[in-house]
């Protein structure tokens, strides 16, 4: 009586295999070729710290260009100043990279507005904070442009306060009324600024 070459039990053949060790063979291979075959693609996809960081990335460029178009609208002469924008690519090359000169690009305001009726110049560095809050401690250590306006984006407002501000205590906060409608020195048009603030209310409604 035919058996099996593995277990011995009753084979049809001589020198084969019964139903179940066959059935175990196969279940084998296929296990096999599947965790070794090359055409399979490495899981891809961004790691976790890239993803956060691009996605931060992007909110932050979407708040820089709402306050760029802003200021636009109402004749300003807007000039973007940040380090990727003096420097195309030194985003990328700084990373990780920790030294005075580093933190000190890192550190460029993100625009200089030029007001078109005083000629006025002003350093504009541009946030984003879901939780509309934003205090001394939230600027880089040792922060080099004592003369800057932040400009703060969040859901539902756009407001406004000097580093000196900063330095004195005061800070944004939702409940706060440092709205950018209200610095005289800018004299803007507080109609418009609304308009805007309806844009980063639609833009960053789910964030």
């Amino acid at each position: 009586m035919p058996a099996c070459i593995q277990c011995g039990e009753y084979t049809k053949f001589n020198g084969g295999l019964c139903p179940a060790c066959f059935s175990k063979k196969n279940t084998s291979s296929e296990t096999l070729i599947e965790e070794d075959d090359p055409e399979i693609p490495p899981k891809s996809g961004l790691p976790e710290d890239q993803k956060r960081y691009r996605y931060n990335m992007i909110k932050g460029r979407i708040a820089e260009t709402l306050i760029q178009e802003l200021f636009l609208s109402l004749n300003y002469n807007v000039f973007r100043f940040g380090m990727e924008n003096t420097i195309p690519g030194i985003i990328e090359l700084l990373r990780g990279v920790r030294s005075d000169v580093s933190d000190d690009i890192r550190r460029m305001p993100d625009f200089v507005m030029q007001n078109p009726t005083t000629k006025e110049v002003y350093f504009i560095e541009v946030k984003f904070r879901k939780s509309g809050t934003f205090q001394l401690k939230d600027l880089p250590k040792n922060y080099p442009y004592s003369n800057a306006y932040i400009v703060l984006v969040s859901k539902k407002h756009i407001k406004c306060i000097t580093v000196p501000e900063l330095q004195q205590g005061k800070e944004i906060t939702p409940e706060s009324r440092n709205y950018l409608g209200s610095r005289k020195e800018f004299d803007l048009d507080k109609e418009v600024i609304i308009e805007f603030c309806n844009f980063a209310t639609q833009f960053f409604e789910k964030v």
